[in-house]
């Protein structure tokens, strides 16, 4: 379902000024329907223009049926293809020129898209915060949470209330850039939240209700948990290699002065020599970092930031990417 355009000139030229709300769906027929019923419902009362985009991942149940009923377009993949794949067929699709996520199993406040949209003219992404005891559902996943929150605040250098939370506003220029690094699996939005702070994106976090899902989860921690360290590491030589190599940097020096004194101690000639290669790897270690952040600096791309566009709106020229 959409609405006309109004008012704002287009972003991009392929986009115009809207909303365009895309909803991932595997076997979720129970809830999409409904969840889709919502969603009109409160995009209609913004008297914004919008789109609602249901992708169905390969269901084996009547996901599709369900979304369509709803009034949503809806697109098939004809096998499961995962999480992330699904939310960059819909954005692909997009018509408007800021994109709305939510999940399709219930689980996220609809009522609390507006907030989210009240500022997406002066942030980059808008990012609900789950609180409540459903977020914090599980002991087991708990742990995991906290980790990952971690390694992804080691990574940007930024305070994350919630690293991979179903529920934002972004624009799809930003999404659409950093197809080629974001995940095709449930770590979408961890590797999207990495790619926007990591290149120096505003980023607004607001505190939302989570419900109880609809259904059976589609997580499994066995599984995912070293699909998202692997993501998180590569994110970090992609976007920040030289605080990894530094940080190999610290500890290897640590190694060393260790490993001095010992020398020092004892004399061993053993302990010397590999008193002398650690030293010479904090070296190395240092080198490398500097010439892999050369690297990302010629060659990572980066989509127009808002900061970007209000200088080029008041200088009349288009920022180079860095």
């Amino acid at each position: 379902m959409t609405t006309s355009h109004t008012g704002t000139p287009p972003t991009t030229p392929d986009l115009i000024y809207g909303f365009s709300v895309v909803v991932p769906a595997y076997n979720e027929g129970l809830a999409v329907g409904d969840v889709v019923r919502r969603i009109i419902e409160t995009m209609t009362s913004t008297g914004q223009p919008f789109e609602v985009i249901v992708v169905d991942d390969g269901s084996s149940d009547e996901t599709a049926i369900g979304a369509a009923g709803g009034g949503a377009m809806v697109i098939s993949h004809p096998q499961n293809a995962g999480y992330g794949a699904a939310l960059k067929t819909g954005i692909t699709r997009a018509r408007f020129d800021h994109i709305v996520i939510t999940d399709a199993d219930g689980t996220y406040p609809i009522d609390r898209i507006p907030d989210l949209m009240a500022h997406a003219d002066r942030f980059d992404m808008v990012v609900g915060a789950r609180t409540g005891a459903n977020y914090r559902e599980s002991w087991f996943k708990e742990p995991a949470r906290i980790i990952l929150g971690a390694m992804v605040q080691w990574v940007t250098g930024t305070a994350i209330p919630d690293v991979n939370s179903g529920l934002r506003v972004f624009r799809t220029t930003l999404a659409r850039q950093y197809f080629h690094v974001i995940s095709q699996g449930y770590s979408f939005t961890t590797t999207i939240t990495l790619a926007a702070l990591s290149n120096g994106y505003f980023v607004k976090y607001l505190p939302i209700a989570y419900h109880r899902r609809v259904g059976s989860s589609k997580v499994r921690l066995a599984r995912d948990i070293p699909r998202t360290t692997q993501i998180v590491l590569q994110a970090c030589v992609y976007y920040n290699p030289i605080k990894l190599f530094l940080t190999f940097a610290v500890g290897t020096a640590i190694l060393a002065v260790i490993s001095w004194a010992l020398y020092l101690l004892t004399a061993s000639l053993p302990v010397g020599i590999t008193a002398g290669l650690l030293t010479v790897s904090v070296i190395h270690f240092i080198a490398l970092g500097m010439l892999a952040d050369l690297i990302r600096v010629r060659n990572v791309p980066r989509a127009p930031t808002l900061t970007s566009h209000a200088s080029s709106a008041t200088t009349g020229h288009t920022i180079a990417p860095d």
